[in-house]
């Protein structure tokens, strides 16, 4: 087990009516502007929008407001709001919805600091050193943002996805109730569901890192109560139970835990944000969902044992079953679990030319600059191979 550091600061406020005390929580932190942002017409449909517009006006909380953040978020509105919140002198973000509104949010609380686009936490060329605070009502189980340290945006000017990590990026607190999740659509409910366990199969089927059960026993059993649950959900959007477990693993998993002790890198993600970057009617679990089997097929050839726990621990597979046959079994289960749950499974079915598929490469390796060096390395060549497998 490697060294490491786990941090968690976010206050998490689980379950039904955890909403209730909002503005009084608010108000003791003592903040004194809020900027309410968020993103279409979802929060309004469901009476959230009425309800937080009530609570911060029953506490005497002055607050500006700013909407319309769409999926892959754009850092155009990115820059709408950074200059709202200097204007307004806001000190505080409240981000009510999914991933997209959270780390909109994340990004304004940065660039409210700098004079700089804040487009350059993302490509590396600027390190965040502030950030104003971040509260989360959450209303989808999927990226995990109320509680990571990631933040990822859409360059829209550049059709360029990026995404950093920083311990500024956590939320001070998320409210978290899975009856707000109700709403969702099938397809953006197994959207979520590949989102969550791409968060821990990425961090656990990594290059070896040694003896760690502990952590291997974490990843592994919140993904398969994903697998079960995931279904139930799908089914019976009103399952308080299956919504409640999708939403508590959605924050575990991108939290940092089921990678304590293990080195990471998130290939398929990095991927999967040249995909969406270019095609940006993408949803980022669906783009997940065709680009991971292709891409654990080529690692499972070069290191096969991860797979294999895959489908010894989350899957069930007989520990009978050959370590090379469970885990070419475990991919193919988790490909037939995609299906079963609408997802598409290749780049024909989300209506991606096969002329593209160089210019996604190219995006990926900026220019072919960049490999990452997982299980194998993933460079230009490496990528096209995989994008081409996804066409089939």
């Amino acid at each position: 087990m490697n060294n490491f550091i786990f941090n968690t600061p976010t206050k998490v406020y689980f379950g039904k009516d955890s909403e209730k005390n909002l503005g009084k929580l608010i108000k003791e932190y003592g903040f004194k502007k809020v900027l309410f942002h968020y993103g279409k017409n979802s929060i309004k449909k469901i009476g959230l929008y009425d309800f937080v517009i009530k609570e911060l006006n029953d506490n005497e909380i002055d607050f500006i407001e700013l909407g319309g953040v769409e999926a892959n978020p754009k850092l155009s509105l990115v820059e709408q709001g950074v200059a709202l919140a200097k204007k307004e002198q806001i000190d505080f973000i409240l981000a009510v919805g999914g991933g997209s509104v959270i780390d909109s949010a994340k990004s304004i609380a940065k660039g409210y600091y700098t004079d700089e686009s804040p487009w350059l936490f993302n490509t590396g060329e600027r390190k965040a050193e502030k950030s104003l605070p971040v509260g989360v009502i959450l209303t989808i189980a999927a990226a995990g943002s109320e509680m990571s340290n990631s933040c990822v945006i859409t360059n829209d000017y550049l059709n360029d996805k990026r995404g950093f990590s920083s311990e500024l990026n956590r939320p001070l607190f998320a409210i978290c109730n899975p009856e707000f999740t109700y709403s969702v659509s099938k397809y953006q409910t197994a959207c979520g569901i590949v989102d969550i366990m791409m968060h821990t199969l990425e961090r656990v089927l990594s290059y070896d890192n040694g003896y760690n059960p502990l952590t291997d026993n974490l990843a592994f059993g919140l993904i398969k109560a994903v697998l079960e649950t995931g279904k139930t959900a799908y089914m019976n959007p009103t399952d308080y139970d299956a919504r409640a477990t999708l939403m508590w693993a959605s924050s575990l998993s991108h939290n940092g835990l089921t990678a304590c002790g293990r080195d990471y890198i998130m290939p398929v993600h990095q991927m999967e944000h040249a995909l969406s970057g270019i095609y940006d009617s993408i949803s980022h679990g669906a783009g997940l969902a065709i680009l991971w089997p292709s891409w654990a097929a080529k690692a499972a050839s070069i290191n096969p044992l991860p797979f294999a726990k895959l489908g010894y621990y989350s899957f069930g597979i007989s520990k009978n079953m050959s370590i090379e046959d469970a885990s070419k079994t475990a991919i193919q289960m988790m490909k037939n679990y995609f299906k079963e749950i609408g997802m598409p499974t290749t780049l024909t079915e989300v209506n991606v030319t096969k002329e593209s598929l160089e210019e996604i490469a190219n995006l990926y390796t900026f220019n072919r600059t960049r490999t990452i060096d997982d299980i194998f390395l993933l460079d230009y060549d490496s990528c096209l191979e995989i994008l081409n497998d996804c066409y089939e």
